[in-house]
C-alpha cells in the first residue's frame, strides 16, 4: 500500500460533478431535519452549483488518493467572505478534514468572515463555535442573510448566522450593518 496516497491533499476544486458528488452525500443528514419544503433531491444540482460558482464561490477541497472527500466554499462579498456549502463525506467525518478547510478559508480571508446554517443543523453550529464562531443575535440574522447571501426567503426564516471573532461587531463600525 502506498502510504503517500492516502495523505490528504488541499487544494483549489473545480470539478463540479465531484463537488456535487460529496455535498449531496453528506447533506443526507439534513433529510427530516430541515423543513420539508426545504428538501430536495438532489440536494446540490449541477445547475445549482454552476450559479454558485458564477456568483464567486471558490471551493476548496481534501482529497485522499484521487477522491475528493471533503469542500468548502469562500465566497468574498463586499465587507465580509461567506463560508458556503461545507460538507465532509458520512464516512470522513471527525477526522479533521472540516477543520483544515476551515483552516485554509481563514488563510485566505482578510475581511470578517460569516457562515450560514440552518438552525436545526447543531451538530454544524458546534463545528463552527468549536472553531471561533458565535451566533449572531437572530434580530441580525434575516438582514445579514438578505445582505450578503442569495438564498429563498423561506431558507431566511430556517438559518443562523455565525461569526468568526468580532466579526459583527467590525462590521457594525464600518456601517455595514
Amino acid at each position: 500500500m502506498n502510504v503517500m496516497r492516502d495523505v490528504p491533499r488541499i487544494h483549489r476544486v473545480s470539478d463540479a460533478q465531484a463537488i456535487c458528488a460529496v455535498i449531496n452525500a453528506a447533506a443526507q443528514i439534513y433529510r427530516g431535519v430541515i423543513p420539508d419544503d426545504c428538501w430536495h433531491e438532489p440536494y446540490m444540482s449541477a445547475a445549482a452549483l454552476q450559479q454558485e460558482l458564477e456568483d464567486g464561490v471558490v471551493f476548496w477541497g481534501v482529497s485522499q488518493g484521487h477522491e475528493l472527500v471533503a469542500v468548502m466554499g469562500f465566497q468574498p462579498r463586499g465587507a465580509v467572505d461567506l463560508i458556503r456549502h461545507a460538507y465532509v463525506r458520512p464516512e470522513r467525518q471527525r477526522n479533521g478534514l472540516g477543520r483544515t478547510l476551515l483552516e485554509k478559508i481563514h488563510d485566505q480571508s482578510s475581511c470578517p468572515i460569516l457562515v450560514g446554517t440552518w438552525a436545526s443543523a447543531h451538530w454544524a453550529i458546534r463545528f463552527y463555535e468549536r472553531n471561533g464562531y458565535r451566533r449572531l443575535n437572530p434580530r441580525h440574522t434575516a438582514r445579514l442573510l438578505d445582505t450578503f447571501w442569495r438564498i429563498p426567503k423561506r431558507q431566511v426564516g430556517a438559518s443562523v448566522v455565525l461569526a468568526r471573532g468580532d466579526a459583527f461587531e467590525r462590521l457594525r463600525l464600518a456601517g455595514e450593518v
